[in-house]
């Protein structure tokens, strides 16, 4: 049987306080301090931007209408760059598509290109020129692409510096089977284009972030990608599952954050944005969730929020066991103009 759930209206707000949600683990990391007090910065008004993403998708879609540089997708993101036949020579310009509180993430759009030619990781202290590693530690800005196919199994976390681009357009590139993404303490990240899968736990072990700096890294949770005190941040076009923890998780005052067009499957907490209950400085926490679709195998978590403000609108839900969305510690969930096709499972809820 199939349901339909939308908010619609630019002003309307959700308030969901759910009781019953299993703890998140604490996590040993430091410098927090510094890097809350920088994302303050990145705080917009809520309500502007939930406006803002409104009149983008109005327009892209009348456009479409109209058959005029439309493309024929009405997706303002895909649009924004779909509609050149000559994207490939100008990639840069996806840097300018992101809707959302993550909209202004320019990545590497100011630095040269890097293209990654090796699939290897074999030592993440001194990575090889023409790694992944190699190009997302570097501290120049990057718009990082791929010459072939490729599977790169990570030994341990890519930790990125700020200022990249990962642009898996035109390739089909996997990260699987081994680590996976951190962003962690950075600002200005753009993810495009990955399929993300079968990430394992790693770490007591030492790891390179930057060209000047490597230290010891205890065990990661296994996310496919972690945001973890970063800014202005856009992962799009992206497939994920199958991962030892999250999907995609955002905590300890991340904010800036737009998450779309990605293809969720096969896992069971999917999308955590938010530390935990007690953790009060996610309230300066801003996420948009958008034309994201949420497919088969999923039972929790699209996403669960906290604290913060998240604009949930134009995703697709097609499976879940539990619930879709979530939120606990008194968020704001903005959910506007999504389409809820009800699971099988009777006790499934949509919100």
């Amino acid at each position: 049987m199939a349901a339909s759930l939308s908010f619609f209206g630019l002003g309307l707000c959700l308030l969901l306080v759910l009781a019953i949600f299993a703890p998140v683990n604490a996590t040993s990391r430091t410098s927090e301090n510094i890097a809350i007090e920088r994302n303050h910065t990145a705080v917009d008004d809520p309500e502007m931007v939930a406006s803002m993403v409104d009149m983008s998708i109005h327009n892209s879609t009348e456009r479409r209408k109209l058959g005029f540089f439309s493309c024929g997708t009405g997706n303002p993101m895909d649009d924004c760059w779909r509609c050149d036949p000559n994207w490939q020579r100008h990639r840069k310009r996806l840097a300018d598509c992101a809707i959302g509180f993550g909209r202004n993430a320019v990545g590497g759009r100011d630095g040269r290109f890097y293209v990654v030619t090796n699939p290897n990781d074999d030592d993440a202290v001194n990575p090889r020129p023409g790694t992944l590693r190699h190009a997302v530690i570097q501290d120049k800005p990057l718009w990082i692409v791929f010459k072939r196919d490729m599977v790169i199994t990570l030994k341990q976390e890519l930790i990125m510096n700020s200022f990249k681009t990962i642009d898996a357009r035109g390739v089909n590139v996997h990260i699987a089977n081994g680590a996976c993404i951190t962003i962690q303490y950075v600002t200005n990240i753009i993810i495009h284009g990955l399929h993300i899968h079968d990430c394992k736990q790693t770490g007591n072990a030492m790891v390179r972030s930057t060209p000047s700096h490597y230290g010891w890294r205890t065990i990661a949770d296994g996310d496919g990608i972690s945001i973890f005190g970063a800014s202005h941040i856009w992962i799009d076009h992206n497939s994920l599952s199958s991962c030892a923890d999250g999907l995609i998780d955002a905590i300890m005052g991340s904010t800036a954050i737009t998450i779309s067009n990605n293809l969720f499957t096969h896992h069971n907490e999917v999308m955590l944005l938010g530390h935990s209950d007690s953790y009060t400085r996610d309230k300066v926490m801003q996420v948009t969730v958008a034309y994201n679709h949420f497919g088969e195998g999923l039972v929790q978590r699209m996403p669960r929020c906290r604290h913060g403000y998240f604009h949930v609108v134009n995703n697709d839900y097609t499976h879940w066991e539990m619930y879709a969305i979530g939120g606990s510690a008194n968020p704001t969930i903005n959910s506007q103009g999504n389409r809820f096709l009800a699971p099988s499972n009777p006790n499934a809820k949509e919100v």
